[in-house]
């Protein structure tokens, strides 16, 4: 009994040290690409016309940054919502998972009507290393007919196959330069405000 409880203590302790320096390797991270934009401006001169800003988020961090492209964009904002919210806690992760192994997607409320806009930005979350599920009912549904679309994604770290997902999901879209957002301090504010602009800038 003592062996196994040492065994158990054990991976305890390697795990944790393994979250740590995980943890510690993300910040550094952060840190180190916030710095590129901590003198940069956060104003957008790019005009890109009449422009959809078409996101789903469970936490909020990617309405947030749905929001600031809006605001600097001048756009609309449509909100991706499924008939059935998802399970809280642990249940989260295995439902969402089974959805993306299985390809069998959440039902959405509605779908965005892009018929009148220049420009699509489209965002989720990151799960199980690519695109949040309700995202994919989106895609699997709508005809983009040749419009721009900008991806971005929000995450932990690790974007996986996010944006290769998206691009081949997305039919008939001209996909336009990707961005992703990991799930940062508010302190960093200012610099995802320039990061965004800089971003819209160079579409």
């Amino acid at each position: 009994m003592k062996y196994v409880l040492g065994i158990i203590l054990a991976a305890v302790v390697i795990g944790g040290i393994a979250g740590a320096v995980h943890l510690y390797r993300v910040s550094a991270k952060n840190k180190k690409e916030m710095a590129q934009y901590a003198n940069k401006s956060a104003e957008v001169t790019n005009n890109l016309g009449k422009v959809l800003v078409v996101y789903y988020s469970l936490t909020g961090h990617t309405k947030d940054i749905a929001e600031k492209i809006a605001a600097k964009t001048n756009a609309d904002m449509f909100e991706i919502k499924t008939k059935e919210p998802y399970p809280e806690g642990a249940k989260l992760y295995t439902t969402s998972k089974k959805e993306i192994k299985n390809k069998q997607y959440p039902a959405v409320e509605a779908l965005p009507n892009i018929a009148d806009y220049d420009v699509i930005f489209v965002g989720a979350p990151v799960w199980w290393y690519t695109m949040a599920p309700p995202l994919f009912t989106v895609l699997g549904q709508v005809d983009f007919q040749g419009k721009k679309v900008v991806p971005f994604s929000t995450q932990g770290s690790n974007v996986g196959t996010f944006f290769e997902d998206f691009a081949a999901a997305a039919k008939n879209a001209t996909v336009l330069q990707h961005a992703d957002f990991n799930n940062i301090d508010k302190k960093y504010d200012k610099q995802v405000e320039a990061k965004i602009a800089d971003w819209i800038n160079g579409l």
